[in-house]
């Protein structure tokens, strides 16, 4: 693994300031303070807090759709299909914690047009994982449900898992972790343990 570079070193310390203050809470002179900067100098890293935000958050979003479209055209079935994705949005959290604590509180935070974006990526991104369930009913892998109904629980059953990858100081085994939220949700959705 390759040293991290003094810029994110920067970063990921400013990641958990703003996750310990919150992003409103949290001033440029607050992350000059935590990096041992004057403030002028952290302008070198970040434009403004505004655009560490949009940055991450999107950074995000572009990943993921990325992901969804692969994911999409693949010949897999249904249910492999929610597998990947519930399996990336796992591992994404226990590598980038922050990041997704950051996506989870601080999009509000954002400013229009990037708040309307936001909204439409997020409206979009949940159609196509319904659909991906909804195929999975149409074709009998998984019982006749409400599609908005069960979306809204999986993405329920994931959205918090940051909180406990960032307290657990590394005793979770991620392995073990994605075995028990995967059979979890798929034995709520499913015909079965997977």
């Amino acid at each position: 693994m390759t040293e991290k570079t003094k810029k994110e070193k920067f970063l990921q310390a400013t990641l958990e300031l703003v996750y310990e203050k919150g992003f409103v809470a949290t001033s440029m002179r607050d992350i000059a303070k935590n990096a041992g900067f004057e403030v002028a100098n952290i302008y070198n890293y970040i434009g403004s807090k505004e655009t560490f935000l949009e940055a991450y958050i999107f950074g995000m979003i572009t990943e993921f759709e990325g992901f969804m479209a692969q994911v999409l055209e693949s010949t897999y079935s249904p249910k492999d299909k929610l597998q990947f994705l519930i399996s990336k949005h796992i591992r994404f959290t226990f590598q980038r914690p922050y990041e997704v604590a950051l996506f989870v509180y601080d999009w509000r935070n954002l400013k229009d047009p990037k708040l309307s974006d936001f909204k439409n990526f997020r409206k979009e991104y949940l159609t196509k994982f319904g659909s991906i369930i909804a195929d999975g009913v149409a074709a009998g892998q998984f019982r006749p449900m409400n599609i908005e109904m069960a979306t809204f629980l999986v993405f329920s059953s994931l959205r918090w898992l940051f909180n406990t990858v960032i307290h657990d100081n590394g005793e979770k085994n991620p392995i073990e972790i994605e075995k028990q939220i995967t059979d979890f949700i798929f034995e709520g959705i499913g015909r079965g343990s997977i």
